[in-house]
């Protein structure tokens, strides 16, 4: 009996394969001081070697068969992909297709999926997300909300767990997804004890990540909404404003935009606010109150909800960050 089943298709992303093979080895190293089990896990895959996406290569096993009882959580590392048109091209492949199928009879028998990154676009075109909550890599949720309208894509979110199913955010959002199986799956202890040895810090958001403009992934309404808004800050226009010179209702302005980025107008504005925000307490001596007025705010007080809520910290602990990366650098 295994714990956990690494799935690893040709081109998946070889630093979360290894590093979730090395987080798994930790633990079970570990296990045993801090009074556990110890994880047991297996690779498997459509060939019994794996070229990644580095060039590197893994034995794996055969996949599970369908009608197979199996009480282990399927584990998908990202692919690499990250446009459209690499998505559509790597999901239409025999063997991601195989693998949807495979995806279905697991989730049929029981069985749970965790999947990080790009890998969620399998279990979409597996039809598994439908009336999910989910998260991706935050630049593709727009694309995977369109793929999947009848899922919720909180692309804020590293990590999201709905029932049998747990996603994780960009690609080294895998250790946040390992490390959340370890400590729901095993022991809190177990998951502390990787974490201090491995040196792994919990994260809560993809927010403070966020790039406006990379959000928009190539559609020119939302990268031409990103740069009204840059080019207006502090004072950037409603609503209104932008629909009426796009000749278009505020209703299918807002549609247009959650179905690029699976947020509101008002979220994208709340992201280059963000960023703004972040980038001059990064490279700027101004003060909390001055970032504020920059990014039209009025008092600190907004600046300081909107950073908690997106990106879980304060602007003062943005400026300390960049202060003792600094500080080791002179040293």
């Amino acid at each position: 009996m295994y714990d956990f089943t690494l799935i690893v298709l040709p081109g998946a992303f070889a630093s979360a394969v290894s590093g979730t093979l090395d987080i798994l080895a930790c633990a079970a190293r570990l296990a045993r001081q801090v009074g556990c089990a110890a994880p047991r896990w297996r690779v498997c895959s459509s060939v019994a070697c794996v070229t990644l996406s580095s060039g590197l290569r893994i034995e794996a096993q055969a996949l599970p068969d369908a009608g197979q009882a199996d009480a282990s959580v399927w584990l998908l590392p990202g692919l690499g992909m990250t446009d459209a048109r690499s998505i559509n091209a790597r999901l239409a492949q025999a063997d991601a297709v195989a693998l949807g199928q495979s995806l279905r009879a697991h989730v049929a028998g029981g069985g749970s999926i965790a999947a990080a990154c790009s890998s969620v676009f399998l279990l979409q075109e597996a039809g598994l997300l439908a009336g999910r909550r989910v998260t991706t890599t935050w630049w593709l949720g727009g694309l995977l909300q369109s793929r999947e309208p009848d899922c919720q894509v909180e692309v804020a979110r590293v990590l999201v767990a709905d029932g049998d199913l747990l996603t994780a955010g960009a690609a080294f959002a895998y250790v946040d997804l390992v490390m959340h199986l370890l400590r729901s799956r095993f022991s809190p202890a177990l998951a502390e004890a990787v974490s201090r040895m491995l040196l792994i810090d919990g994260r809560q958001s993809q927010a403070r990540y966020i790039d406006p403009a990379l959000l928009a992934g190539g559609n020119e309404l939302v990268a031409g909404l990103v740069a009204r808004f840059e080019a207006a800050l502090p004072n950037p226009p409603s609503v209104a404003e932008l629909a009426a010179e796009r000749a278009m209702s505020t209703r299918t302005l807002a549609r247009h935009v959650r179905k690029a980025t699976g947020g509101s107008v008002s979220a994208l504005l709340q992201g280059v606010r963000i960023n703004r925000a972040r980038l001059l307490l990064e490279s700027s001596r101004l003060s909390v109150e001055q970032v504020a007025e920059q990014v039209g705010y009025a008092d600190t007080s907004a600046l300081r909800r909107l950073m908690r809520k997106l990106a879980r910290g304060t602007p003062s602990q943005f400026r300390q960050a960049v202060g003792q990366v600094s500080g080791r650098e002179g040293r």
